[in-house]
């Protein structure tokens, strides 16, 4: 279809939508070899819904990086996608599952950056000490950035914000893991392993000019911060394209009542706000998970709780130790 004719038809009351159409449809007019990765959650049924609106000469490689602990309901929504539009959405295999990565490397616990910091200690026979960082450093020497984590050696922002590079970001860690240490391997090797390399692996040898994915600023985060603009140019990688980069929440809900947007049951039936890695201790609202799979996926919510059983002991520990901080200080 011509980008005139899908212009004559698109929602008035949002120019986040229309200007997304027109830089598509001039990514996918100067690109030849294209990935879009499409993981099966709402942001991602936009990003396959926009593409498919100019690709007619079939330029797109769809993706699906299966971590080895997905939801049945997101692997048949899938199926629906390439019904849909009559598209082929490639599977590709983790490097290492998140199950091997967890029983080999660690279970990850509260983010990414926070479970780097803590097997960095761990990996240094770290006990949890609660002394100065030069104190500190004496006894481990080849663990800087960790201690200065744990030291809260990072300055404070200039309206007077904690350091995200500080332990005390996170509310009452510190004491918390001062009186509860950790008897667990705690490692954010399975997002490293199952979904990064597993990306980056699929992308090489030059078969791919430009990769397209949907990450969103509003939505936050490591991922999202990291970018300051839609699109990323490499001159001896591909080139990164962000078609909904800018869309806000009612960007998404417009988007989805006019094109007629359908997601999988774990959204329409299980009541998920968000699909990703299923059960994945670093959402704040996984117990709501759970509850989920334990109704409507009850294998995976077995596997689940084999999988990341320690860290999710430990952070209910955290979140029961902070409240109870929280009615001391009065806050």
């Amino acid at each position: 279809m011509k980008l005139f004719e899908i212009l004559q038809n698109t929602p008035e009351d949002s120019q986040l939508i229309t200007d997304s159409i027109v830089i598509t449809h001039a990514k996918l007019k100067r690109y030849d070899k294209i990935l879009c990765s499409i993981s099966g959650g709402s942001d991602s049924d936009i990003l396959i819904d926009l593409c498919q609106k100019f690709d007619e000469s079939s330029k797109i490689t769809y993706a699906f990086f299966d971590t080895g602990l997905e939801f049945q309901a997101t692997k048949e929504h899938l199926q629906y996608l390439e019904q849909k539009y009559d598209v082929h959405i490639e599977h590709v295999k983790a490097i290492k599952s998140i199950p091997f990565c967890c029983k080999t490397y660690g279970q990850p616990f509260l983010s990414k950056q926070v479970s780097e910091w803590i097997e960095r200690l761990q990996r240094h026979h770290f006990q949890w000490e609660d002394e100065t960082f030069d104190e500190l450093y004496k006894k481990y020497p080849k663990c800087k950035a960790a201690l200065r984590w744990w030291c809260n050696d990072f300055k404070k922002s200039s309206d007077g914000k904690e350091s995200s590079f500080n332990i005390a970001y996170n509310q009452y860690l510190k004491e918390f893991m001062i009186k509860n240490p950790p008897d667990f391997k705690i490692s954010n090797k399975c997002c490293h392993y199952a979904k990064k390399m597993s990306a980056n692996k699929f992308k090489t040898n030059g078969r791919f000019d430009l990769n397209i994915y949907g990450v969103r600023k509003a939505e936050g985060g490591a991922r999202r911060t990291a970018y300051k603009t839609c699109f990323s140019s490499s001159e001896d990688k591909c080139d990164e394209y962000r078609p909904i980069f800018w869309y806000l929440k009612e960007t998404k809900k417009i988007y989805e009542k006019y094109y007629n947007i359908e997601h999988s049951r774990c959204y329409s039936e299980y009541g998920l706000k968000r699909t990703g890695c299923a059960g994945c201790p670093y959402g704040k609202n996984f117990e709501e998970e759970l509850i989920a799979m334990r109704q409507y996926e009850p294998k995976l919510f077995k596997a689940v709780n084999v999988v990341f059983y320690d860290s999710y002991e430990y952070t209910r520990a955290y979140r029961k130790f902070v409240n109870e901080q929280k009615k001391i200080s009065g806050r």
